[in-house]
């Protein structure tokens, strides 16, 4: 069982972020010294509470594994459990609240409105007819204008955004609902999408395509939707085409720009952590790096005695 919950999540994990080899071995290797000590303790892996993971990183340090170790172990950790509350394995993070030994965090890497622009010619441009293209525009379209994460758009219900609604309705981390904007453009790209979405899957009936599906995105998966492995290697695919470095675009990053993007141009930051669906608002204050250069921007290059 143990074998199968960590072989998932490496499988996922290489498709989402191309790592190495010898990354994924690492994973592999703290995640099953983790799920033996808990299994020690008489634990069962989705039962494990904050103070569980506490001891075992205490456990760590008595063995003589550096800061740098520990961190890569509680880095493994809260990514393992943070796809298990994404897929509905477990309810929480129990991880979530615990930093990371002697490290700070990392600021999010994102991309500019040139690169989304580009990706969004790209998505276009790598279609083999009309009904893909209009697929790939409003999949790319809708991870931008949104932020949302990639499970919850490829899992979004057709009868969500029927009829161009301004607001959407998303089903997010922990079962927790949240109403997202869409803006014109958004709005005009499902439009296009589900006129030419018909078409598609009256044409791809016979591979076996349920024409009544439920989903925005259909295919013939056990799911039912486009897989979010599948837009990983779309997504770099399109930045391959349009001339991107590949390693430095995923869905997480658009995301990422989502936020950056809206944050740098006025954005409240207790808007972006509900546009997010962020339970905590510490989640969100990672961003503040934009208005941190801002304001740096203002008092060096504007303010009067910076001149002098």
């Amino acid at each position: 069982m143990s074998k199968d919950l960590i072989f998932t999540f490496l499988e996922a994990k290489t498709v989402e972020t191309d790592a190495s080899e010898n990354t994924i071995k690492s994973y592999n290797h703290d995640l099953t010294r983790y799920f033996d000590w808990i299994s020690s303790c008489k634990v069962q892996i989705f039962d494990a509470e904050l103070s569980h993971i506490e001891l075992y990183l205490v456990n760590l340090k008595n063995c003589g594994l550096s800061i740098g170790s520990r961190a890569r172990h509680l880095s493994a950790i809260k990514q393992f459990y943070r796809f298990a509350v994404e897929e509905g394995w477990a309810r929480a993070n129990p991880a979530l609240q615990i930093s990371s030994p002697g490290r700070s965090k990392k600021l999010p890497q994102s991309v500019t409105i040139e690169v989304i622009e580009r990706l969004l010619k790209a998505a276009g441009e790598e279609a083999k007819n009309k009904s893909l293209r209009s697929r790939n525009i409003c999949l790319m379209t809708l991870l931008y204008a949104t932020g949302m994460r990639v499970s919850e758009m490829m899992s979004l219900p057709l009868d969500a955004v029927k009829g161009s609604p301004n607001m959407v309705l998303v089903s997010g981390k922990g079962s927790k609902e949240r109403l997202v904007p869409l803006s014109k453009l958004a709005r005009s790209s499902i439009k296009i999408w589900i006129e030419e979405r018909k078409i598609l899957l009256t044409a791809v009936k016979k591979r076996n395509y349920n024409p009544n599906s439920k989903y925005l995105f259909p295919s013939n998966s056990k799911s039912g939707y486009l897989s979010r492995q599948w837009l990983f290697k779309k997504l770099k695919k399109w930045a391959t085409l349009a001339g991107i470095d590949q390693n430095k675009v995923s869905p997480h990053v658009i995301r990422h720009a989502f936020a950056t993007h809206l944050l740098a141009n006025g954005a409240d930051l207790r808007v972006i952590q509900t546009l997010l669906g962020h339970s905590d608002l510490g989640t969100t204050e990672i961003y503040t790096h934009v208005v941190d250069e801002r304001l740096n921007d203002l008092v060096f290059n504007h303010h009067p005695l910076s001149k002098k």
